[in-house]
């Protein structure tokens, strides 16, 4: 099989590397791919998608897996589909569940789909109005795609008006601002849950737990994810049922009757409050740096689980993951999420434990190569990836990596997967 992965972070890294050991690939490209994905296959440097599709088929390429939410938005899977390719991922109106906060809430509400009490709106007065019924800490979300920065927690009603006006004004994420939904905050645990979906039947893989704020003990701002892992003892069978049964196939189904089926990862942002779980958001993809730690766990051939998720044969599928849990730590850059970087060239140590050696791995995110060297090249640069036959021996093992890998100015937290041993 001849795979191509569109997307350039550590999520698509991880993807890659699966898909690097499994038997059935034959031949990998990533596009646009970073500095470390030549060690798993071949970069591709075309950026518009019907060159891309074009290149897909002119080079017999079985199956394209996409990553990131950016593509999906734009239409990338309709533009495959239209040349008859086989392609992992939602379409453009599909992707609307992501790209656009107001569509997902409404959708929400439409289907009977737990979640917080919200409005939507490009009317500072009607959200000034609705903030005031709110008790802090009070939920602001830009409406579009702010590349996992849109989401902003208020702690007071001031706090929450400023948000609103900086982004109805375009100051905050411009566009994407424009139009806002205003919740009420959940108080309990948040979990990610990932669903892989072919329009119809779906598989919902094990939860993790994301680690968004940049300081130790969940401080400083919100970033991307400094950290995850997975599975999470914070989720019970009953808890994985009450998901499929009032998150899951409601959204399946409702998708349908919008005439967008829903095809690859649905990602489900949960409050879990009292035993019940509450939609936060959904994501129409891999969430990253928990793609990181998902894929390692996988023991079902990779290739095989994307291709059936493709080709609607869910159903045929007998999914398997290791028993065995992940733990990733995410090394970001100097001035990470403020500002960019200067390029910093990273060493890694040569590993001479066999138990570091064997169970653990580096996904690599924003890094760039220039005469055999890796540079990290600003955000968020690599993930240290460790699995253990515990939480407590994969974090253990995915900070003694990080103790392997150097670069200036490298930021990590150190209580990655606390929840979880406290």
């Amino acid at each position: 099989m001849r795979v191509m992965v569109i997307g350039s972070g550590g999520r698509e890294f991880a993807i890659g590397r699966v898909l690097k050991q499994d038997p059935a690939v034959t031949k990998l490209y990533f596009a646009p791919g970073n500095g470390a994905t030549t060690m798993l296959g071949e970069n591709v440097e075309i950026k518009d998608y019907e060159e891309l599709a074009q290149f897909a088929a002119d080079n017999a390429i079985d199956l394209t897996i996409v990553g990131p939410e950016g593509p999906l938005s734009d239409g990338v899977v309709d533009v495959f589909k239209a040349k008859g390719l086989v392609i992992f991922g939602p379409s453009k109106a599909a992707a609307q569940l992501e790209g656009s906060k107001v569509y997902m809430k409404n959708f929400l509400a439409k289907y009977a789909i737990p979640t917080a009490r919200y409005i939507e709106t490009d009317h500072i007065g009607d959200a000034f109005k609705f903030i005031e019924s709110l008790t802090p800490p009070i939920v602001v979300k830009a409406d579009g795609l702010c590349a996992g920065k849109g989401v902003i927690i208020a702690m007071s009603y001031e706090e929450a008006k400023v948000a609103v006006s900086e982004m109805l004004s375009g100051k905050s994420f411009g566009d994407a601002g424009k139009r806002v939904v205003v919740e009420e905050f959940l108080d309990g645990y948040e979990l990610s849950m990932f669903a892989l979906c072919d329009g119809k039947d779906f598989i919902l893989l094990p939860a993790a737990q994301d680690h968004k704020r940049l300081l130790d003990n969940d401080e400083g701002p919100n970033t991307g994810g400094m950290g995850a892992y997975a599975p999470t003892p914070l989720v019970d069978d009953t808890i994985y049922e009450k998901v499929k049964d009032r998150i899951v196939r409601p959204t399946l189904s409702g998708m349908q009757q919008e005439g967008a089926p829903f095809e690859g990862v649905l990602f489900i942002g949960l409050m879990i409050v009292n035993g019940e779980p509450i939609t936060l958001e959904f994501n129409v993809r891999f969430g990253d740096p928990e793609c990181e730690i998902l894929m390692p766990l996988l023991k079902t051939p990779a290739s095989e689980l994307f291709y059936k998720a493709a080709t609607k044969q869910l159903d045929t599928l007998n999914v398997e993951f290791h028993n065995k849990y992940a733990v990733g730590v995410v090394m970001a850059s100097r001035n990470y999420p403020y500002d960019n970087s200067e390029p910093a060239e990273i060493i890694v140590d040569d590993i001479h434990h066999e138990e570091i050696a064997q169970n653990t791995h580096i996904a690599y995110a924003g890094v760039i190569s220039e005469d055999g060297k890796l540079y990290a090249s600003g955000g968020r640069v690599l993930v240290c990836v460790g699995v253990g036959d515990s939480i407590r021996e994969a974090r253990d093992r995915a900070y003694m990596l990080c103790g392997q890998v150097h670069f200036a100015g490298k930021k990590l937290r150190t209580d990655i997967a606390y929840q979880a041993l406290r």
